[in-house]
């Protein structure tokens, strides 16, 4: 992969991160990054190590952690706000990636977090898909 390509994914990558609450699509990002969508998806995986729906599901689920840690919004409140469609969805791919439910992550005690500085709580609480007994820990379990 040459370095204009990695520029172009990072782009694609930084609008992730920056419109996760908004519709986003595998043709759309591969426009950004000026690739066909395959092309732009095989690329993609390379360069990150995940898929873009992956990126974007992580990005959505990271959001969804920080509104749930502060506890003023119900789990449907955050899962709009995260730009999920479906509640259903949204849950499963939350319980898959965090080791527990929304709401049970809601419920719990995020004091040891409220000191961590949000860059430093962001990187505790990351959501992996391998590895969630460590952000268990990690997160304040």
């Amino acid at each position: 992969m040459n370095q204009a390509d990695l520029v172009l994914l990072r782009r694609a990558k930084d609008q992730i991160d920056r419109d996760y609450a908004r519709p986003l699509d595998v043709p759309a990002l591969a426009r950004t990054a000026l690739m066909s969508p395959s092309h732009f998806s095989r690329q993609f995986r390379a360069a990150f190590g995940e898929s873009p729906y992956q990126r974007l599901m992580t990005r959505r689920i990271e959001r969804a952690q920080a509104l749930l840690r502060r506890g003023d919004l119900s789990v449907t409140e955050v899962c709009v706000a995260v730009g999920a469609t479906s509640l259903g969805s949204f849950s499963a791919r939350f319980t898959e990636l965090v080791g527990m439910s929304p709401s049970a992550y809601r419920a719990r005690d995020h004091s040891r977090l409220a000191a961590v500085p949000a860059c430093f709580a962001k990187r505790l609480t990351r959501p992996t898909r391998a590895g969630t007994e460590k952000r268990g820990a990690a997160a304040g379990a």
